[in-house]
């Protein structure tokens, strides 16, 4: 089973791979910000999906919503796991922390924490699954390049994001960097792993090669 995050249908669609048929898992097709249940409730341009190992949960990063939301897979039913709804950069307690557009999100093997790209905060954000609350991993809010510790290292739009298998680290697509860059989870410390930090298509060794908007 392939799930989806149908940006401008406003849904979450499933596809079975054997056969290729595709339903709607959740969501109307109108932009909002409902929970409930799959027929009724809302999302507003969902885009990362992280699924939990065993199966049973969908993470979503209903971007236009500021907020990240799980879908019970089994039935579609959508709750709010983190997120006010209004844009921002708060930490805190899952209902009064803000986002600001998170487009994307990596899962720890543990089904613990998410990992979550905020976009035009220029962070990467950590969220407790089992109570909603978010902290800031990496980013100092302002937009750069820098590498270095948690608070004073920079992005600049990161979009992309994955997870060790060991949880160790977080490769970052930093969009509007052009670069690929690494998040110790233990620390937050950031390094770049690829890119020149200039647009380009250049294959090479990591500091010459060139990348373009990556996502």
């Amino acid at each position: 089973t392939l799930y989806v995050a149908d940006l401008e249908n406003h849904k979450i669609r499933k596809i079975i791979v054997a056969t290729g048929v595709a339903t709607t898992l959740a969501g109307v097709g109108t932009a909002g910000s409902a929970d409930g249940a799959a027929g009724s409730a809302t999302f507003n341009q969902p885009s990362g999906l992280a699924l939990t190992s065993d199966n049973a949960h969908l993470y979503v990063a209903d971007s236009n919503n500021h907020k990240i939301r799980k879908v019970i897979t089994a039935t579609g039913v959508v709750s709010t796991v983190a997120g006010s709804g209004s844009s921002g950069a708060a930490d805190g307690a899952a209902g009064s922390a803000t986002f600001n557009n998170p487009p994307k999100m990596a899962l720890s093997s543990d089904n613990a924490y998410l990992y979550v790209t905020d976009l035009f905060n220029h962070k990467v954000r950590k969220v407790t699954v089992a109570t909603g609350a978010v902290s800031t991993l990496a980013g100092s809010s302002s937009s750069g390049s820098a590498d270095g510790a948690a608070g004073s290292a920079s992005f600049d739009r990161p979009h992309g994001i994955t997870i060790t298998s060991d949880n160790a680290y977080l490769y970052v697509v930093d969009m509007w960097n052009y670069k690929i860059r690494v998040v110790a989870t233990a620390t937050g410390a950031v390094s770049t792993l690829a890119g020149s930090g200039s647009a380009g298509s250049a294959d090479g060794a990591a500091g010459s090669a060139a990348f373009s908007r990556p996502h």
